[in-house]
């Protein structure tokens, strides 16, 4: 387990302020004009040696994101952090963002050097009315104390950060979807290529990263990557900040090494699953949109991202829903579907159509008032899904009910045989 004086986030549960001095005090804002003159090479190359991989569900290195930004560009550059967050089961970024927001807008500055963009922008989900008033009062803050603007911390850089309040669609936690609405136009996805490095926000070269991502940078700057690289498992490095709902005892977020065994983290930090571990029924390991898992696997897993691919799922937000005995299964994956449908922006016929389709058969099915065909439909409905369409909306409709078909389908059928007995 990791140790206290490890914790990037040191003030993740609020027990001290948020406040720009008492963050000076924890660390923050510390050498920033000496990191900020060794330039964007330096930046990128430290944190492509502590192996960070993005936080808000791809895993993409955030390293190599950030180089491939052009060096010389006609345009300018922007970085967004993408403060949605709109997985259900995850609340990770905004503990981040009510308690730690100093770490953000440094992070921000860091990020803005290392792809050579003088200006920032923070899409936060409009339902966090309270922690978008404490992010923009840390924005003015840094402003006043001259950490941002021109000379931005007397580094000779200038560099300012904006905050925008989205409307709360799901779809806007998909980067160019979140870009288009950035420019005011409705919250829909884009055709990937030109990628955001090429062609992004106001059609300039732009990186979007998640609230996590850009808040671990400024930490790894000062302790240096090849610290942060020495914790977790290998392509699976650093700390993490993992959420866990559900049947457990005592739910929380908690920052620990990337790897830690599901079992340790519900355990030992979680107060154990509701009734025992022998209690358990599922996990969905990564927010609500990756594939459950059971008691049996879950047992012996660890959370990271190639472990849990390994058994058919994935990290995503690292947002655990635990779920026991008393849980109705398909009744929790039949709401999940009705979410997915409501949040589909309709572009994508197979998501637009599809997502409904899925509801509609799983709950008849839940219902009782399918057959044993409808189980079988259901599923080639999810992989006509799947793969399809633009963004990945559609994979994260599909993957739960994929889950249930996989692990709880002779519950499906007793279901099914119940009513035609």
């Amino acid at each position: 387990m990791l140790d206290n004086k490890d914790r990037i986030f040191q003030n993740l549960y609020g027990q001290n302020s948020w406040s720009l001095g008492a963050a000076k005090k924890r660390g923050d804002w510390k050498n920033t004009k000496d990191f900020v003159k060794k330039g964007r090479e330096w930046i990128v190359n430290e944190v492509l040696l502590s192996g960070l991989r993005g936080r808000g569900g791809a895993g993409f290195s955030t390293g190599r994101k950030w180089s491939f930004m052009p060096k010389e560009a006609p345009l300018p550059s922007y970085i967004v952090i993408n403060a949605d967050e709109s997985e259900p089961g995850t609340c990770k970024d905004r503990d981040i963002i009510r308690h730690e927001p100093h770490k953000i807008i440094e992070g921000a500055l860091y990020a803005g050097v290392a792809i050579g963009a003088h200006a920032g922008y923070i899409y936060i989900r409009g339902e966090f009315f309270r922690e978008a008033e404490t992010l923009q009062a840390a924005i003015d803050e840094a402003y006043k104390d001259g950490l941002l603007g021109k000379n931005a911390a007397g580094s000779g850089y200038d560099f300012d950060l904006y905050l925008h309040r989205g409307a709360g669609a799901y779809i806007c936690g998909e980067e160019s979807a979140l870009l288009q609405s950035l420019e005011g136009k409705k919250g829909m996805p884009r055709l990937k290529p030109p990628f955001p490095a090429n062609c992004g926000l106001y059609g300039c070269p732009t990186t979007v990263n998640n609230v996590e991502t850009i808040a671990v940078v400024p930490t790894i700057l000062r302790r240096g990557g090849t610290w942060f690289g020495g914790f977790g498992r290998p392509d699976n490095t650093g700390t993490k900040v993992f959420c866990i709902s559900g049947h457990v005892n005592t739910p929380c977020n908690v920052e620990e090494e990337m790897g830690i065994p599901m079992k340790t983290l519900i355990e030992k930090h979680a107060g154990g699953v509701r009734g025992g571990w022998d209690n358990l029924l599922a996990v969905i390991p990564g927010g609500s949109s990756t594939p459950m898992v059971t008691q049996e696997i879950a047992s012996d897993l660890h959370m990271d991202f190639e472990s849990l691919s390994r058994v058919g799922t994935g990290l995503g937000t690292a947002s655990l829903i635990v779920m026991d005995k008393s849980t109705d299964i398909v009744e929790a994956i039949v709401r999940l579907s009705h979410f997915y449908m409501h949040e589909s922006c309709g572009q994508c016929t197979p998501c637009r159509e599809g997502t409904g389709w899925v509801w509609r058969l799983l709950k008849k099915i839940g219902d009782g008032e399918g057959d044993l065909a409808d189980i079988d439909k259901l599923e080639e409905l999810t992989y006509q899904i799947e793969g399809h369409t633009i963004c990945a909306l559609g994979d994260a409709a599909a993957w739960p009910v994929q889950g249930l078909l996989k692990h709880f389908r002779p519950e499906l059928e007793r279901r099914v045989r119940l009513v035609a007995a």
